[in-house]
């Protein structure tokens, strides 16, 4: 195996609940309390001090979106068909991530930034132990990111639709992971949330 654990960042959904008319990339707005750091880039900070490889999957036109990843250390892929829902850009995430030969993958979300490094970092070391997925979970509630490990590569490749990896968390064991961070349950859908 190469890399014990590679990073998933997916930043490509188009924030409809956000806003509506598409004019304002949520993944672009500043977060107060990041001294106005764009919530993605948050994400991607965050994920990247965790594992050594982030690959990030954005749509085409995503507004600087690519750019600004890149620019922090991401592996930037463009997913075309990101607009058919999430299972595309997790798939495509995926293969881009093949040559390094992972033992596992870290699924985080770009609009997702108040995770605490502390609950990646044991989601990211459940992963290279052998966990086949890992998820966090808080007061019984399991959130996100969520890892699953190389057993589910043949499953994760064959995913459609909207649902993402959700399908795979009620088909197979779960290694959950209590913690104590009210940021796996806080994403940023709407202008209040930041």
């Amino acid at each position: 195996m190469g890399t014990p654990v590679v990073g998933v960042l997916l930043a490509a959904g188009r924030g409809r609940r956000f806003d509506p008319l598409g004019q304002r990339n949520k993944l672009l707005q500043a977060l107060p309390e990041a001294g106005g750091e764009p919530v993605v880039a948050l994400s991607a900070r965050k994920l990247l001090s965790v594992v050594d490889t982030v690959i990030a999957v954005v749509p085409p036109d995503d507004g600087g979106v690519g750019a600004l990843l890149s620019a922090l250390g991401c592996e930037v892929s463009v997913c075309a068909d990101a607009d058919s829902g999430m299972a595309a850009s997790l798939v495509h995430a995926i293969r881009h991530s093949l040559p390094h030969d992972p033992a596992a993958w870290l699924v985080a979300l770009g609009d997702m930034p108040r995770v605490a490094p502390a609950t990646l970092r044991l989601l990211a070391d459940a992963l290279a132990a052998g966990a086949p997925i890992a998820a966090p979970v808080m007061d019984g509630r399991r959130g996100n990111p969520v890892g699953f490990g190389r057993v589910h590569l043949d499953a994760l490749l064959a995913l459609k639709g909207e649902q993402g990896a959700r399908r795979l968390l009620h088909t197979f064991p779960v290694s959950e992971l209590a913690v104590q961070d009210p940021g796996i349950f806080k994403d940023i859908d709407t202008p209040a949330d930041l």
